[in-house]
């Protein structure tokens, strides 16, 4: 066939490009069209290259020329084909727009933390994090209120130590901002000329010299100071942490009360120590402290240990560990159980610290019986009756027994009922660990009281106590419910590698 060759000026020149190029060959129309098509699939390919407007130009295309397929669809095939992670992309986008589980991390947002990924799902989702500025920031935060819980706890060893060896009464005089200790002779007089004028040291300790003053004092003003301590350590990094923007509006809240009781903490312990400083009733009763402010004092730390251990595991720990649904219902399960033997828990440390404060411990040192009989006759003795409960001897101890083992009874009952069901091993641990604390914290009491309240024994009572609370804490963070986001991508059942 002879082929037909044109000028572009002829073309041009002589009458309209189109028409004239259809009436002389249809071929170079095909030809045009050809490398327009090619021009178009080369900049969606470029485009999808760089991962944007993939689906809002393959709408508009499909919009436009219907179902046909495109150069475009045709060219997307082949990429994916040979690019599978621009396929991993489109689907992640589309399940990202639909809620599903399914997400694609770019490159370029990989070092982004899951934490900020979850922060901006938050309002979507359910979970609402207590601390902003990714894992670094809630790792530190987290490190923070656990070392200030620890500091409570071994203030609350401390406190036992104090009581046990009879210090807490040395210091006669209080300041909130505290001072600095005797540090000549002539200083260590005075504070010793003002302890002589106590009850204490007139029924009890009369005949002290100097040297075994300067024991129980230091005993004291460690306690006080130790708890100052904590105030600074709570406070400036507390400071920091709000400057530096980590700390929510939700979380700013909950330490605000923490560190408001922490120092209402130091006035109920003056509250307490005054007590004690007063006349006794009778001159043959000894000066103690009352039983009532003692029980506020030692509750009021049991309260801040607590809020300050939950408040950190949920900083670190703000999903419970759940990896399937039927797991989440058998912690459903747990938790029903597991909050009304914390609440027995709770109430048995209470009532301990009404045996410290009326020295019960130091009556009736026999075990299963109190002295000859089951029940004292005696447990009724004080008018009105509810007094007894709280003032009376006899009956602060018998209710303590009664309610150590009750708890003991109860932390089995929960093993017992939840052995066989469903739920993530760490649960399974963790009861069976509260199971042995439990067992421990009634033989340490029963040892201290067969053995006149030794200062060892008592103490280690004491901080048993707090240790089996803490136990009971971890177990009812762990079994609590999920956010929405994690019950939607749990499956039904737990899936286990063949």
């Amino acid at each position: 066939m002879a082929r037909i060759k044109i000028s572009k000026g002829h073309c041009s020149s002589t009458f309209p490009k189109n028409e004239k190029l259809r009436s002389l060959n249809p071929h170079i129309h095909g030809h045009r069209e050809r490398r327009r098509e090619m021009f178009q699939s080369r900049v969606f390919a470029s485009i999808l290259k760089r991962n944007k407007g993939v689906s809002i130009i393959n709408n508009a295309i499909t919009n436009l020329r219907g179902t046909k397929k495109t150069p475009f669809n045709h060219l997307r095939d082949i990429h994916q084909q040979q690019n599978p992670s621009s396929r991993s992309f489109l689907y992640g986008f589309k399940s990202l727009s639909k809620g599903h589980n399914c997400q694609y991390v770019p490159s370029s947002t990989r070092k982004m933390s899951t934490v900020a990924a979850s922060v901006g799902s938050e309002s979507k989702e359910g979970l609402r994090l207590l601390v902003n500025g990714g894992p670094r920031a809630q790792k530190m935060v987290g490190i923070w209120l656990f070392g200030s819980a620890a500091w409570v706890f071994s203030m609350v060893i401390l406190g036992g130590v104090t009581r046990l060896t009879r210090s807490g009464l040395s210091m006669t005089d209080w300041k909130f901002t505290g001072g600095l200790p005797p540090l000549s002779n002539e200083d260590w007089l005075i504070e010793f000329e003002k302890y002589k004028q106590s009850p204490e040291y007139k029924i009890v300790n009369k005949g002290m010299n100097v040297e075994d003053f300067k024991f129980i004092y230091w005993m004291e003003y460690a306690h006080r100071m130790w708890g100052r301590g904590l105030g600074i350590i709570f406070a400036l990094p507390f400071s920091w942490f709000l400057r530096k923007g980590y700390v929510t509006v939700r979380l700013g809240a909950k330490l605000c009360g923490l560190f408001a009781l922490g120092a209402g903490q130091g006035l109920i312990g003056w509250w307490m120590v005054k007590s004690g400083l007063e006349e006794p009733a009778s001159e043959y009763a000894q000066p103690r402290v009352s039983p009532y402010r003692l029980a506020a004092h030692l509750t009021s730390a049991f309260v801040i240990y607590s809020g300050l251990f939950w408040t950190a595991l949920s900083v670190v720990m703000p999903e419970p560990p759940a990896e399937s649904l039927a797991w989440v219902r058998g912690a459903a399960k747990v938790k029903r159980l597991a909050l009304p033997v914390s609440l027995i828990v709770g109430v048995t440390a209470v009532s301990g610290a009404f045996v410290a404060g009326n020295d019960a411990g130091h009556a009736f040192n026999t075990f299963p019986k109190m002295g000859d009989a089951w029940i004292p006759g005696d447990i009724f003795d004080l008018k009105p009756v509810i007094r007894n409960f709280f003032e009376n001897t006899s009956t602060v101890q018998l209710d303590h027994r009664i309610l150590a083992i009750t708890s003991l009874t109860s932390i089995g009952a929960l093993w017992w009922f939840t052995r066989k069901l469903d739920i993530h091993p760490a649960v399974k641990s963790l009861i069976g660990a509260t199971v042995g604390m439990a067992t421990l914290q009634v033989s340490l009491g029963i040892s201290t009281l067969l053995s006149y309240v030794p200062v060892s024994l008592g103490t280690a009572h004491q901080a048993g106590a707090l240790t089996l609370l803490t136990f009971m804490i971890l177990l009812n963070h762990t079994v609590r419910k999920p956010s929405a986001s994690l019950l939607k991508s749990l499956p039904q059942v737990v899936k286990t590698a063949m």
